[in-house]
């Protein structure tokens, strides 16, 4: 089948708080992410690439942080709003393949979590969603724990 590649990047501000969502999992920490919605870079990132991928705009477009409408939105009704997008276009979807970058907390407890929410999400098979985690050893404001961001490829197949 021919494939479409999509790519998606985001990155969110560490300020004072409680935790934050990451990939749609509760991360406990000592800061949280600022942003309109509820600032999930790799939900962020993914709803990117999906779109990219479809060639149907991106996430400003279809979520413009000037609608008061997607204030402290989940993000995972972003991705699921992107996954009709994609299905509306006769388009499916093959995996995905995400990075997130942080310095920490440490993700590996939660990746498997990760995967599986976004499995469920896109209705795709786990095995077709791959999260790795990287951390910028002290260089810029992802590295000095200031910010996450992370980067997210997709495949698509057209019919």
């Amino acid at each position: 089948m021919p494939a479409r590649i999509g790519l998606g990047f985001d990155i969110h501000k560490l300020v004072p708080g409680k935790g934050f969502r990451l990939g749609g999992v509760e991360v406990p920490a000592e800061v949280r992410l600022e942003g309109h919605s509820d600032a999930d870079p790799l939900l962020h990132a993914l709803v990117d690439a999906l779109l990219g991928a479809a060639a149907r705009g991106d996430i400003g477009e279809h979520f413009p942080d000037s609608d008061e409408r997607w204030k402290g939105a989940d993000s995972r009704i972003f991705v699921e709003r992107a996954r009709q997008v994609v299905e509306d276009a006769r388009l499916t979807i093959g995996n995905v393949d995400a990075t997130v970058f942080l310095e920490k907390p440490k993700l590996g407890p939660l990746k498997k979590d990760m995967c599986k929410l976004i499995a469920r999400l896109l209705d795709i098979d786990v095995s077709n969603v791959s999260i790795k985690a990287k951390t910028l050893e002290g260089f810029g404001s992802i590295g000095s724990s200031k910010a996450v961001a992370a980067q997210v490829g997709v495949v698509l197949h057209e019919p």
